[in-house]
Protein backbone atom coordinates (compact mmCIF):
# COMPACT_ATOMS: atom_id res chain seq x y z
CA UNK A 1 0.00 0.00 0.00
CA UNK A 2 1.71 3.17 -1.20
CA UNK A 3 1.60 6.66 0.30
CA UNK A 4 -0.93 7.91 -2.25
CA UNK A 5 -3.21 4.99 -1.41
CA UNK A 6 -3.05 5.74 2.31
CA UNK A 7 -3.75 9.43 1.74
CA UNK A 8 -6.85 8.76 -0.33
CA UNK A 9 -8.35 6.09 1.92
CA UNK A 10 -7.76 8.13 5.07
CA UNK A 11 -9.62 11.01 3.44
CA UNK A 12 -12.91 9.12 3.54
CA UNK A 13 -14.90 9.30 6.76
CA UNK A 14 -16.62 6.27 8.30
CA UNK A 15 -19.96 7.89 9.09
CA UNK A 16 -22.28 5.07 7.98
CA UNK A 17 -23.57 2.48 10.43
CA UNK A 18 -25.62 -0.71 10.17
CA UNK A 19 -28.97 1.06 9.77
CA UNK A 20 -27.68 3.30 6.97
CA UNK A 21 -26.16 0.29 5.20
CA UNK A 22 -29.43 -1.65 5.28
CA UNK A 23 -31.22 1.43 4.00
CA UNK A 24 -28.73 1.80 1.14
CA UNK A 25 -29.06 -1.86 0.09
CA UNK A 26 -32.84 -2.19 0.42
CA UNK A 27 -33.41 1.26 -1.05
CA UNK A 28 -31.40 0.63 -4.20
CA UNK A 29 -33.16 -2.71 -4.74
CA UNK A 30 -36.75 -1.60 -4.10
CA UNK A 31 -36.56 1.06 -6.77
CA UNK A 32 -38.28 1.63 -10.06
CA UNK A 33 -37.92 -2.09 -10.79
CA UNK A 34 -40.65 -3.49 -8.55
CA UNK A 35 -42.98 -0.56 -9.31
CA UNK A 36 -42.58 -0.74 -13.10
CA UNK A 37 -40.82 -3.92 -14.27
CA UNK A 38 -43.22 -6.26 -12.48
CA UNK A 39 -46.11 -5.24 -14.71
CA UNK A 40 -43.93 -5.05 -17.84
CA UNK A 41 -42.66 -8.62 -17.35
CA UNK A 42 -46.27 -9.83 -17.43
CA UNK A 43 -46.18 -9.75 -21.26
CA UNK A 44 -43.53 -12.49 -21.23
CA UNK A 45 -44.89 -14.87 -18.64
CA UNK A 46 -48.20 -13.69 -17.15
CA UNK A 47 -48.82 -13.96 -13.39
CA UNK A 48 -45.86 -16.36 -13.08
CA UNK A 49 -43.82 -13.18 -12.64
CA UNK A 50 -44.28 -14.20 -8.98
CA UNK A 51 -42.46 -17.48 -9.71
CA UNK A 52 -39.76 -15.52 -11.56
CA UNK A 53 -38.97 -13.54 -8.43
CA UNK A 54 -38.82 -16.78 -6.43
CA UNK A 55 -36.47 -18.41 -8.95
CA UNK A 56 -34.15 -15.42 -9.03
CA UNK A 57 -33.90 -15.18 -5.23
CA UNK A 58 -31.45 -18.10 -4.66
CA UNK A 59 -29.39 -16.98 -7.68
CA UNK A 60 -29.01 -13.46 -6.27
CA UNK A 61 -28.30 -14.73 -2.77
CA UNK A 62 -25.68 -17.08 -4.18
CA UNK A 63 -24.12 -14.20 -6.12
CA UNK A 64 -23.94 -12.11 -2.95
CA UNK A 65 -21.96 -14.78 -1.07
CA UNK A 66 -18.65 -14.10 -2.91
CA UNK A 67 -19.16 -10.38 -2.23
CA UNK A 68 -19.72 -11.09 1.46
CA UNK A 69 -16.64 -13.34 1.57
CA UNK A 70 -14.34 -10.83 -0.15
CA UNK A 71 -15.62 -7.97 2.01
CA UNK A 72 -14.81 -9.94 5.16
CA UNK A 73 -11.12 -9.67 4.17
CA UNK A 74 -8.97 -6.49 4.41
CA UNK A 75 -10.28 -5.55 0.94
CA UNK A 76 -13.59 -4.85 2.68
CA UNK A 77 -12.15 -1.68 4.17
CA UNK A 78 -12.02 0.03 0.78
CA UNK A 79 -14.72 1.08 -1.72
CA UNK A 80 -13.36 -0.86 -4.71
CA UNK A 81 -15.84 -3.74 -4.71
CA UNK A 82 -15.45 -6.26 -7.52
CA UNK A 83 -12.67 -4.21 -9.13
CA UNK A 84 -10.44 -4.86 -6.10
CA UNK A 85 -11.64 -8.44 -5.70
CA UNK A 86 -10.95 -9.41 -9.31
CA UNK A 87 -7.69 -7.48 -9.77
CA UNK A 88 -6.18 -8.69 -6.47
CA UNK A 89 -7.15 -12.29 -7.22
CA UNK A 90 -6.00 -12.44 -10.85
CA UNK A 91 -2.96 -10.24 -10.28
CA UNK A 92 -3.78 -7.84 -13.12
CA UNK A 93 -5.91 -4.78 -13.79
CA UNK A 94 -7.22 -5.25 -17.35
CA UNK A 95 -10.33 -7.43 -16.89
CA UNK A 96 -11.26 -5.71 -13.61
CA UNK A 97 -10.85 -2.25 -15.16
CA UNK A 98 -13.00 -2.91 -18.24
CA UNK A 99 -15.67 -4.65 -16.13
CA UNK A 100 -15.79 -1.75 -13.68
CA UNK A 101 -15.81 0.77 -16.55
CA UNK A 102 -18.96 -0.93 -17.85
CA UNK A 103 -20.39 -0.73 -14.34
CA UNK A 104 -19.74 3.02 -14.23
CA UNK A 105 -21.55 3.45 -17.56
CA UNK A 106 -24.43 1.33 -16.26
CA UNK A 107 -24.78 3.40 -13.08
CA UNK A 108 -24.64 6.70 -14.94
CA UNK A 109 -27.45 5.37 -17.15
CA UNK A 110 -29.37 4.15 -14.10
CA UNK A 111 -28.97 7.51 -12.35
CA UNK A 112 -30.30 9.32 -15.39
CA UNK A 113 -33.22 6.90 -15.74
CA UNK A 114 -34.13 7.25 -12.07
CA UNK A 115 -34.08 11.05 -12.26
CA UNK A 116 -36.39 10.87 -15.28
CA UNK A 117 -38.69 8.35 -13.57
CA UNK A 118 -38.80 10.52 -10.44
CA UNK A 119 -39.97 13.48 -12.53
CA UNK A 120 -42.75 11.29 -14.02
CA UNK A 121 -43.97 10.18 -10.58
CA UNK A 122 -43.88 13.70 -9.13
CA UNK A 123 -46.07 14.88 -12.02
CA UNK A 124 -48.37 11.89 -11.41
CA UNK A 125 -48.49 12.67 -7.67
CA UNK A 126 -49.76 16.20 -8.42
CA UNK A 127 -52.67 14.74 -10.35
CA UNK A 128 -50.95 15.74 -13.60
CA UNK A 129 -51.62 19.39 -12.85
CA UNK A 130 -48.07 19.96 -14.06
CA UNK A 131 -47.65 19.73 -17.82
CA UNK A 132 -45.17 16.85 -18.52
CA UNK A 133 -43.82 18.58 -21.63
CA UNK A 134 -42.95 21.66 -19.60
CA UNK A 135 -41.92 20.29 -16.21
CA UNK A 136 -40.42 16.84 -16.84
CA UNK A 137 -36.88 17.95 -17.70
CA UNK A 138 -36.63 20.70 -15.00
CA UNK A 139 -37.86 18.25 -12.34
CA UNK A 140 -35.41 15.55 -13.46
CA UNK A 141 -32.51 18.01 -13.47
CA UNK A 142 -33.56 19.39 -10.06
CA UNK A 143 -33.64 15.89 -8.55
CA UNK A 144 -30.10 15.18 -9.76
CA UNK A 145 -28.85 18.50 -8.41
CA UNK A 146 -30.57 17.93 -5.06
CA UNK A 147 -28.89 14.59 -4.43
CA UNK A 148 -25.58 15.86 -5.80
CA UNK A 149 -25.59 18.63 -3.18
CA UNK A 150 -26.39 16.11 -0.42
CA UNK A 151 -23.47 13.92 -1.50
CA UNK A 152 -21.13 16.89 -1.60
CA UNK A 153 -22.17 17.95 1.92
CA UNK A 154 -21.15 14.58 3.35
CA UNK A 155 -21.88 10.88 3.47
CA UNK A 156 -23.43 11.23 6.94
CA UNK A 157 -26.31 13.22 5.41
CA UNK A 158 -26.54 10.76 2.53
CA UNK A 159 -27.13 8.03 5.13
CA UNK A 160 -29.59 10.03 7.22
CA UNK A 161 -31.75 10.98 4.25
CA UNK A 162 -31.63 7.40 2.97
CA UNK A 163 -32.93 6.05 6.29
CA UNK A 164 -35.77 8.61 6.38
CA UNK A 165 -36.83 7.85 2.80
CA UNK A 166 -36.64 4.09 3.44
CA UNK A 167 -38.90 4.51 6.47
CA UNK A 168 -41.57 6.18 4.30
CA UNK A 169 -41.09 3.48 1.67
CA UNK A 170 -41.54 0.75 4.28
CA UNK A 171 -44.78 2.27 5.56
CA UNK A 172 -46.19 2.49 2.02
CA UNK A 173 -45.30 -1.15 1.33
CA UNK A 174 -47.08 -2.31 4.50
CA UNK A 175 -50.13 -0.22 3.54
CA UNK A 176 -50.10 -1.78 0.07
CA UNK A 177 -49.41 -5.43 0.97
CA UNK A 178 -51.26 -6.21 4.22
CA UNK A 179 -54.81 -5.18 3.21
CA UNK A 180 -54.04 -6.24 -0.36
CA UNK A 181 -53.67 -9.88 0.69
CA UNK A 182 -57.38 -9.84 1.59
CA UNK A 183 -58.43 -8.33 -1.76
CA UNK A 184 -56.91 -11.02 -3.99
CA UNK A 185 -59.08 -12.60 -6.71
CA UNK A 186 -57.65 -16.04 -7.44
CA UNK A 187 -59.04 -16.00 -10.99
CA UNK A 188 -56.46 -13.33 -11.84
CA UNK A 189 -53.69 -15.94 -11.44
CA UNK A 190 -55.04 -18.10 -14.26
CA UNK A 191 -53.41 -19.05 -16.56
CA UNK A 192 -50.34 -18.84 -14.35
CA UNK A 193 -47.49 -19.59 -16.79
CA UNK A 194 -49.01 -17.86 -19.79
CA UNK A 195 -46.33 -18.52 -22.43
CA UNK A 196 -44.69 -21.69 -21.17
CA UNK A 197 -41.12 -22.25 -20.00
CA UNK A 198 -39.63 -20.08 -22.78
CA UNK A 199 -41.79 -17.14 -21.68
CA UNK A 200 -40.82 -17.65 -18.05
CA UNK A 201 -37.11 -17.66 -18.95
CA UNK A 202 -37.52 -14.54 -21.11
CA UNK A 203 -39.29 -12.81 -18.20
CA UNK A 204 -36.32 -13.41 -15.90
CA UNK A 205 -34.18 -10.87 -17.78
CA UNK A 206 -36.36 -7.79 -17.11
CA UNK A 207 -37.17 -9.06 -13.60
CA UNK A 208 -33.46 -9.22 -12.88
CA UNK A 209 -33.50 -5.41 -13.17
CA UNK A 210 -35.27 -5.36 -9.79
CA UNK A 211 -32.38 -7.21 -8.14
CA UNK A 212 -29.53 -5.58 -10.07
CA UNK A 213 -27.50 -3.11 -8.06
CA UNK A 214 -27.22 -4.97 -4.76
CA UNK A 215 -23.43 -5.04 -5.19
CA UNK A 216 -23.29 -1.23 -4.95
CA UNK A 217 -23.18 -1.66 -1.18
CA UNK A 218 -19.54 -2.69 -1.64
CA UNK A 219 -18.74 0.85 -2.79
CA UNK A 220 -19.65 2.16 0.68
CA UNK A 221 -17.02 -0.02 2.38
CA UNK A 222 -14.62 2.87 2.85
CA UNK A 223 -17.27 4.83 4.76
CA UNK A 224 -18.97 2.15 6.90
CA UNK A 225 -17.91 1.60 10.50
CA UNK A 226 -16.35 -1.83 11.03
CA UNK A 227 -17.16 -2.67 7.40
CA UNK A 228 -15.48 -6.08 7.25
CA UNK A 229 -17.71 -7.35 10.06
CA UNK A 230 -21.00 -5.59 9.32
CA UNK A 231 -21.33 -5.60 5.53
CA UNK A 232 -21.17 -9.38 4.86
CA UNK A 233 -24.30 -10.13 6.91
CA UNK A 234 -26.06 -7.00 5.65
CA UNK A 235 -25.63 -8.36 2.13
CA UNK A 236 -27.24 -11.70 2.97
CA UNK A 237 -30.01 -10.50 5.30
CA UNK A 238 -30.89 -7.40 3.26
CA UNK A 239 -31.24 -9.32 -0.02
CA UNK A 240 -33.38 -12.00 1.66
CA UNK A 241 -35.75 -9.38 3.09
CA UNK A 242 -35.96 -7.56 -0.24
CA UNK A 243 -36.74 -10.76 -2.14
CA UNK A 244 -39.60 -11.50 0.26
CA UNK A 245 -40.98 -7.98 -0.34
CA UNK A 246 -40.77 -8.50 -4.12
CA UNK A 247 -42.76 -11.74 -3.91
CA UNK A 248 -45.42 -10.28 -1.60
CA UNK A 249 -45.88 -7.14 -3.74
CA UNK A 250 -46.22 -9.18 -6.95
CA UNK A 251 -48.64 -11.61 -5.26
CA UNK A 252 -50.87 -8.66 -4.33
CA UNK A 253 -50.46 -6.83 -7.65
CA UNK A 254 -51.43 -9.78 -9.87
CA UNK A 255 -54.04 -11.03 -7.42
CA UNK A 256 -55.91 -7.75 -7.25
CA UNK A 257 -55.81 -6.65 -10.90
CA UNK A 258 -55.54 -8.48 -14.24
CA UNK A 259 -52.04 -8.31 -15.72
CA UNK A 260 -53.20 -6.47 -18.85
CA UNK A 261 -54.50 -3.61 -16.74
CA UNK A 262 -51.29 -3.47 -14.73
CA UNK A 263 -49.20 -3.40 -17.88
CA UNK A 264 -51.19 -0.50 -19.33
CA UNK A 265 -50.90 1.60 -16.17
CA UNK A 266 -48.28 4.33 -15.77
CA UNK A 267 -48.38 3.82 -11.98
CA UNK A 268 -49.36 0.14 -11.51
CA UNK A 269 -48.98 -0.13 -7.74
CA UNK A 270 -51.01 3.04 -7.22
CA UNK A 271 -53.78 1.57 -9.36
CA UNK A 272 -53.68 -1.66 -7.34
CA UNK A 273 -53.95 0.28 -4.08
CA UNK A 274 -56.90 2.35 -5.37
CA UNK A 275 -58.98 -0.84 -5.65
CA UNK A 276 -59.15 -1.52 -1.90
CA UNK A 277 -57.76 1.57 -0.15
CA UNK A 278 -59.29 5.00 0.47
CA UNK A 279 -57.79 7.92 -1.48
CA UNK A 280 -55.40 9.02 1.25
CA UNK A 281 -53.89 5.55 1.66
CA UNK A 282 -53.62 5.10 -2.11
CA UNK A 283 -51.79 8.44 -2.31
CA UNK A 284 -49.39 7.12 0.33
CA UNK A 285 -48.55 4.22 -2.01
CA UNK A 286 -47.79 6.73 -4.77
CA UNK A 287 -45.55 8.57 -2.31
CA UNK A 288 -43.94 5.19 -1.60
CA UNK A 289 -43.21 4.78 -5.31
CA UNK A 290 -41.50 8.18 -5.26
CA UNK A 291 -39.48 7.11 -2.20
CA UNK A 292 -38.56 3.87 -3.99
CA UNK A 293 -37.01 5.89 -6.80
CA UNK A 294 -35.26 8.39 -4.52
CA UNK A 295 -33.82 5.62 -2.33
CA UNK A 296 -32.35 4.10 -5.51
CA UNK A 297 -31.08 7.38 -6.96
CA UNK A 298 -29.34 8.43 -3.75
CA UNK A 299 -26.86 5.50 -3.44
CA UNK A 300 -26.51 5.19 -7.23
CA UNK A 301 -24.42 8.37 -7.23
CA UNK A 302 -21.93 6.74 -4.85
CA UNK A 303 -20.74 4.04 -7.24
CA UNK A 304 -18.92 5.89 -10.07
CA UNK A 305 -17.25 8.36 -7.71
CA UNK A 306 -15.88 5.67 -5.35
CA UNK A 307 -14.65 3.50 -8.21
CA UNK A 308 -12.81 6.56 -9.52
CA UNK A 309 -10.96 6.76 -6.19
CA UNK A 310 -9.70 3.18 -6.55
CA UNK A 311 -8.69 3.77 -10.17
CA UNK A 312 -6.57 6.69 -8.97
CA UNK A 313 -5.02 4.52 -6.28
CA UNK A 314 -3.89 2.04 -8.93
CA UNK A 315 -2.67 4.73 -11.28
CA UNK A 316 -5.45 4.10 -13.79
CA UNK A 317 -7.02 7.57 -13.62
CA UNK A 318 -5.62 11.09 -13.26
CA UNK A 319 -4.86 12.01 -9.65
CA UNK A 320 -7.14 15.08 -9.66
CA UNK A 321 -10.15 12.77 -10.03
CA UNK A 322 -9.49 11.12 -6.66
CA UNK A 323 -9.13 14.28 -4.58
CA UNK A 324 -11.28 14.16 -1.45
CA UNK A 325 -12.44 17.40 0.13
CA UNK A 326 -10.88 17.67 3.59
CA UNK A 327 -13.84 19.44 5.16
CA UNK A 328 -16.66 17.23 3.86
CA UNK A 329 -14.64 14.02 3.28
CA UNK A 330 -16.32 13.57 -0.10
CA UNK A 331 -14.84 13.13 -3.61
CA UNK A 332 -16.37 16.34 -4.95
CA UNK A 333 -14.64 16.25 -8.34
CA UNK A 334 -15.65 12.69 -9.25
CA UNK A 335 -19.17 13.37 -7.95
CA UNK A 336 -19.36 16.44 -10.18
CA UNK A 337 -18.18 14.45 -13.19
CA UNK A 338 -20.83 11.80 -12.48
CA UNK A 339 -23.57 14.43 -12.25
CA UNK A 340 -22.44 16.14 -15.47
CA UNK A 341 -22.49 12.80 -17.32
CA UNK A 342 -26.05 12.15 -16.09
CA UNK A 343 -27.15 15.64 -17.12
CA UNK A 344 -25.67 15.21 -20.61
CA UNK A 345 -27.64 11.98 -21.11
CA UNK A 346 -30.77 13.59 -19.70
CA UNK A 347 -30.67 16.75 -21.80
CA UNK A 348 -29.54 15.00 -24.99
CA UNK A 349 -32.20 12.29 -24.57
CA UNK A 350 -29.58 9.61 -25.30
CA UNK A 351 -30.33 7.62 -22.15
CA UNK A 352 -30.53 4.31 -24.04
CA UNK A 353 -26.80 4.49 -24.87
CA UNK A 354 -26.02 3.83 -21.20
CA UNK A 355 -29.18 2.29 -19.73
CA UNK A 356 -29.60 -0.49 -22.32
CA UNK A 357 -26.24 -1.88 -21.32
CA UNK A 358 -26.93 -1.81 -17.58
CA UNK A 359 -28.46 -5.21 -16.79
CA UNK A 360 -26.31 -7.17 -19.23
CA UNK A 361 -23.11 -5.48 -18.02
CA UNK A 362 -23.95 -6.19 -14.37
CA UNK A 363 -24.82 -9.83 -15.08
CA UNK A 364 -21.47 -10.29 -16.85
CA UNK A 365 -19.73 -8.62 -13.89
CA UNK A 366 -21.52 -10.89 -11.41
CA UNK A 367 -20.46 -13.92 -13.49
CA UNK A 368 -16.82 -12.80 -13.55
CA UNK A 369 -16.85 -11.98 -9.85
CA UNK A 370 -18.19 -15.39 -8.80
CA UNK A 371 -15.79 -17.16 -11.17
CA UNK A 372 -12.91 -15.18 -9.66
CA UNK A 373 -13.99 -16.27 -6.18
CA UNK A 374 -13.76 -19.91 -7.29
CA UNK A 375 -10.21 -19.24 -8.51
CA UNK A 376 -9.22 -17.41 -5.30
CA UNK A 377 -7.79 -20.39 -3.30
CA UNK A 378 -5.32 -21.19 -6.09
CA UNK A 379 -4.57 -17.71 -7.47
CA UNK A 380 -4.29 -15.81 -4.17
CA UNK A 381 -4.17 -18.21 -1.21
CA UNK A 382 -3.07 -15.44 1.18
CA UNK A 383 -6.21 -13.39 0.49
CA UNK A 384 -8.32 -16.55 0.64
CA UNK A 385 -6.94 -17.25 4.14
CA UNK A 386 -8.15 -13.80 5.27
CA UNK A 387 -11.85 -14.64 4.71
CA UNK A 388 -13.66 -14.45 8.06
CA UNK A 389 -17.32 -14.84 7.05
CA UNK A 390 -19.12 -17.36 9.31
CA UNK A 391 -20.15 -19.75 6.55
CA UNK A 392 -18.87 -23.28 5.77
CA UNK A 393 -16.36 -23.35 2.92
CA UNK A 394 -18.41 -25.92 1.00
CA UNK A 395 -21.44 -23.62 1.14
CA UNK A 396 -19.41 -20.63 -0.07
CA UNK A 397 -18.15 -22.60 -3.08
CA UNK A 398 -21.56 -24.12 -3.80
CA UNK A 399 -23.05 -20.62 -3.81
CA UNK A 400 -20.36 -19.39 -6.19
CA UNK A 401 -21.01 -22.30 -8.57
CA UNK A 402 -24.76 -21.63 -8.47
CA UNK A 403 -24.04 -17.98 -9.24
CA UNK A 404 -21.78 -18.83 -12.19
CA UNK A 405 -24.40 -21.18 -13.64
CA UNK A 406 -27.30 -18.77 -13.03
CA UNK A 407 -25.55 -15.69 -14.36
CA UNK A 408 -24.23 -17.73 -17.30
CA UNK A 409 -27.80 -18.79 -18.07
CA UNK A 410 -29.03 -15.18 -17.96
CA UNK A 411 -26.19 -14.13 -20.26
CA UNK A 412 -27.17 -16.88 -22.72
CA UNK A 413 -30.83 -15.82 -22.67
CA UNK A 414 -29.88 -12.17 -23.29
CA UNK A 415 -27.52 -13.11 -26.15
CA UNK A 416 -30.22 -15.24 -27.82
CA UNK A 417 -32.74 -12.39 -27.55
CA UNK A 418 -30.23 -9.90 -28.98
CA UNK A 419 -29.35 -12.19 -31.88
CA UNK A 420 -33.03 -12.52 -32.70
CA UNK A 421 -33.34 -8.72 -32.68
CA UNK A 422 -30.29 -8.37 -34.94
CA UNK A 423 -31.87 -10.78 -37.42
CA UNK A 424 -35.19 -8.93 -37.75
CA UNK A 425 -34.16 -5.27 -37.40
CA UNK A 426 -31.62 -3.31 -39.40
CA UNK A 427 -28.98 -1.18 -37.70
CA UNK A 428 -30.67 2.01 -38.91
CA UNK A 429 -34.00 0.86 -37.40
CA UNK A 430 -32.39 0.08 -34.05
CA UNK A 431 -30.54 3.37 -34.06
CA UNK A 432 -33.66 5.37 -34.95
CA UNK A 433 -35.69 3.66 -32.21
CA UNK A 434 -32.93 4.04 -29.58
CA UNK A 435 -32.97 0.23 -29.25
CA UNK A 436 -29.40 -0.87 -29.92
CA UNK A 437 -28.93 -4.32 -28.40
CA UNK A 438 -26.99 -4.96 -25.22
CA UNK A 439 -24.40 -6.89 -27.26
CA UNK A 440 -23.72 -3.89 -29.48
CA UNK A 441 -23.50 -1.45 -26.60
CA UNK A 442 -21.31 -3.74 -24.47
CA UNK A 443 -18.96 -4.20 -27.41
CA UNK A 444 -18.69 -0.45 -28.02
CA UNK A 445 -18.32 0.57 -24.38
CA UNK A 446 -15.86 -2.28 -23.71
CA UNK A 447 -13.76 -1.09 -26.64
CA UNK A 448 -13.78 2.44 -25.20
CA UNK A 449 -12.74 1.08 -21.80
CA UNK A 450 -9.99 -1.04 -23.35
CA UNK A 451 -8.63 1.98 -25.25
CA UNK A 452 -8.63 4.08 -22.08
CA UNK A 453 -6.86 1.30 -20.18
CA UNK A 454 -4.24 0.93 -22.93
CA UNK A 455 -3.62 4.69 -22.96
CA UNK A 456 -3.18 4.77 -19.18
CA UNK A 457 -0.79 1.82 -19.22
CA UNK A 458 1.20 3.39 -22.06
CA UNK A 459 1.43 6.67 -20.20
CA UNK A 460 2.57 4.94 -17.01
CA UNK A 461 5.17 3.02 -18.99
CA UNK A 462 6.40 6.23 -20.66
CA UNK A 463 6.68 7.88 -17.23
CA UNK A 464 8.61 4.90 -15.89
CA UNK A 465 5.72 3.80 -13.60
Amino acid sequence: MNAQHLAIVSGLRRDLGTLESYAALIGILIGAGIFKVTSQAWSFTGPSVILGYVLLMPAILATSVPYAAFISTPLGREPGGEYLHISRTLGGFGIAYVGSWLKIIAYIGAGTYLASALADYIIEFTGRRLDPNTYHLPLAVASLLFFYVIHVIGVKWVGRIQVAMCALLGVSIVVLVVPGLFAIQRANYSPFVTHGVSGLLAGLVPLFFSYAGFESLAQTAGEVKDSTRRLPMIFLKGISLTALIFVLMSVVAFGVLPGARLQASSAPMTEVASVYLPWGAAALVTLGAIMAITTSLNPTLIVPSRLAIIFVEDGLAPSWLGVINRRTATPVRSLTLTMVACLVLLVSRQLSLALNVAVFALVVLYFLHSLTFLLLPRWNPKLYADITIAMPVWLQRAAAWLSVLSMGGLIAVQIIQDIQTLQVQSFSERLANHSLTSLELVAVWSAVGAVLYALVRWRRSADGG
